[in-house]
């Protein structure tokens, strides 16, 4: 009967200091870097005038009780529900209530978004160019070698610049976002998780 033969791969012992080590530390200061790269080409938010706060914060009152309604009883649901349903397809929150209806307008002559979408575009350069930096000196500096560093693979494939972006981006229709949550409000199925608790715990 034959012995199947096992295969065993010999690592060498310097792979740490001469790949791992100088990888992690030059990801570590690129981080550093990245984010006061950042801090520095943030501009200073402006204060947001209380319509457009009001309009931002409704939508999310509907969003937070779409994903969290098993945490109340059934009849604080549905009262929420019909409220902000009604409140939602009336136009109750938007900021301009007198622009319902009529197109969006173009983004490119409004200075608060042009001066959003160069926020992003500052926001995309820092995220970018370090990364293109750090993969080509990766490429370069340790051709010919073969490492699992899945982790850190992770770490260097996050690019998500749109994170902070804000839920009205230019160009959208804040009325359209409220009808649309206000049919997600009304199709939810709401079943409260403490329906019945004591008989369980009882049980």
């Amino acid at each position: 009967m034959a012995v199947p033969m096992v295969q065993s791969i010999h690592r060498d012992p310097a792979l740490f200091y001469w790949i791992l080590f100088p990888i992690s530390i030059v990801m570590i200061l690129t981080g550093v870097l990245r984010h006061y790269a950042t801090v520095l080409l943030q501009t200073t938010p402006k204060k947001q005038e209380l319509p457009a706060l009001r309009e931002q914060r409704s939508l999310l009152r509907g969003i937070n009780l779409r994903s969290n309604s098993s945490a109340i009883p059934s009849t604080a649901f549905a009262s929420r529900r019909q409220y902000l349903v009604s409140a939602y397809k009336d136009g109750t929150f938007l900021k301009d209530p007198e622009n319902r209806g009529k197109p969006a307008g173009n983004p490119m002559t409004d200075p608060a978004a042009m001066e959003g979408m160069m926020g992003m575009m500052k926001g995309n350069m820092a995220m970018m160019i370090p990364q293109t930096l750090i993969m080509g000196w990766i490429n370069a500096f340790f051709a010919g070698f073969v490492i699992t560093a899945n982790q850190m693979a992770q770490q260097m494939s996050q690019m998500n610049p749109g994170a902070g972006a804000g839920m009205f981006q230019p160009g959208q229709d804040a009325d359209k976002m409220f009808r649309s949550e206000a049919e997600n409000l009304e199709v939810v199925e709401h079943e409260y998780i403490l329906k019945g608790v004591e008989d369980r715990l009882l049980a």
